[in-house]
């Protein structure tokens, strides 16, 4: 039949009935899910529906690694894009949008072909999504070889199944730990845990996963899809759900949204089948990705920091970039001494009493909170600074200051708490 016309991946057609799905995004040093890339998965998912294949090696053409997870830059564009629209119709746009990777993943791993991913290098974010859709997974003993799923460092969650599938091949607890803590599995610790199924040297990966793939014991099936399985009770899990909330609001009270979310999707995921739990995920995923928060984490964590290690590689950033980041420094230093419940919304990297804290932290996610008013002259010192500054330049302050403590990432930096309190 026809192959699927990819430009993101290639097909390789092997003599002993295997196909290669190499990822090698053209351009690039590492691959990214660019829209582009999940739309040929997509694509590449239907074509194995119906294909003459024994089964498949899904593998990286990059010698950097797996896949380094979403194109964080599109993201930006999607977020302007559905906040753009009326309110009526941002869940259904965000959760159209954003489908479409889950969803592929979820119709590769039914296909009926057996799966392995040959994993050398980082496998991240939508990356590790990705691994976690085969049915088996070879990692080399290199340490850059590592699965995680970083999402929540920069204000999102995985949105491909990650928050489904991980726990239910690692257990809850160390589930979380992945998707909370930003932990990644590689080595033994991923072996033991469940995560892959071989380790083998550097080099070997793809002829491992073939073997595999051509022994009596390739199944193409995953756990939750074998015949007789059933997903656990909400009892079977709340106890450890209870645990990690209660230390997520402790640290920040909510202010960050997407552990909060995280969770959410964990405990109503786990207790469906995988194919609802993947629509409770992305339910979640489109409210989330309309949060301030997640745009603003985006561009601290993300577009800022690596405008930062630009400049530190290029010597360090100019010196304008340093004063600014010390002025702002000073004025939150100000406005957390004369306000300290400013410290349980991130401020100067403290935390104050949760219980003591816990109604200005609330009000303050409305918008309503007196806090505002310890913050205004924080935000006009972030105005002023910002405004001698290029773009660049602001990228840089945003995260430089989110570094120091004195304003939290997911205010959006300098730039960001400028715009909030004008």
């Amino acid at each position: 039949m026809t192959l699927p016309d990819l430009t993101q991946f290639r097909l390789e057609m092997q003599d002993n009935g295997l196909v290669h799905l190499v990822f090698d995004c053209p351009g690039k040093s590492m691959n990214v899910f660019s829209n582009k890339a999940i739309h040929e998965l997509g694509a590449f998912a239907e074509w194995l529906h119906k294909a003459d294949v024994r089964g498949v090696v899904l593998r990286s053409g990059k010698p950097t690694g797996f896949c380094a997870g979403a194109d964080l830059t599109e993201l930006g564009v999607a977020y302007d894009m559905i906040v753009a629209a009326p309110q009526a119709d941002r869940f259904d746009i965000a959760f159209n949008h954003f489908f479409p990777l889950s969803h592929a993943i979820r119709r590769m791993e039914t296909a009926g072909k057996p799966i392995a991913a040959a994993i050398a290098g980082v496998a991240l974010g939508g990356g590790c999504e990705l691994s976690l859709g085969a049915h088996y997974r070879v990692a080399t003993d290199s340490k850059r070889a590592m699965l995680g799923l970083p999402e929540c460092a920069v204000g999102l969650l995985p949105g491909a199944g990650g928050t489904q599938r991980m726990p239910r091949l690692v257990g809850v607890d160390l589930g979380l730990e992945v998707l909370l803590l930003g932990r990644n599995l590689q080595g033994t610790d991923a072996l033991d845990a469940g995560l892959i199924n071989e380790i083998v040297a550097e080099g070997e990966e793809v002829a491992a996963a073939e073997r595999w793939l051509l022994s009596p014991d390739a199944r193409a099936v995953q756990p939750w899809d074998r015949e007789g399985a059933v997903p656990p009770t909400h009892a079977d899990y709340a106890e450890a759900i209870a645990r990690h909330r209660t230390r997520e609001l402790a640290r920040m009270l909510g202010h960050e949204p997407a552990p909060i979310a995280i969770l959410d999707c964990v405990e109503l995921g786990l207790m469906q089948p995988i194919d609802g739990a993947i629509r409770a995920e992305m339910s979640v995923f489109a409210h989330l990705i309309q949060r301030r928060e997640a745009r603003n984490m985006i561009r601290t964590m993300f577009l800022g920091k690596q405008a930062y290690d630009k400049a530190a590689r290029d010597g360090g950033p100019a010196q304008p970039v340093i004063a600014a980041a010390d002025a702002i420094a000073q004025a939150s230093a100000a406005a957390l001494a004369s306000c300290p419940d400013l410290a349980s919304a991130g401020f100067g990297n403290g935390s104050a009493d949760p219980v003591q804290s816990r109604v200005a932290a609330r009000t303050w996610l409305e918008g309503q909170s007196v806090l505002v008013q310890a913050l205004t002259g924080l935000a006009e010192a972030c105005r002023t600074q910002a405004a001698a500054l290029d773009e660049a330049g602001c990228l840089q302050l945003d995260h430089a200051v989110v570094r120091s403590g004195a304003v939290p990432a997911y205010l959006g930096g300098a730039t960001g708490l400028a715009d909030l309190i004008g």
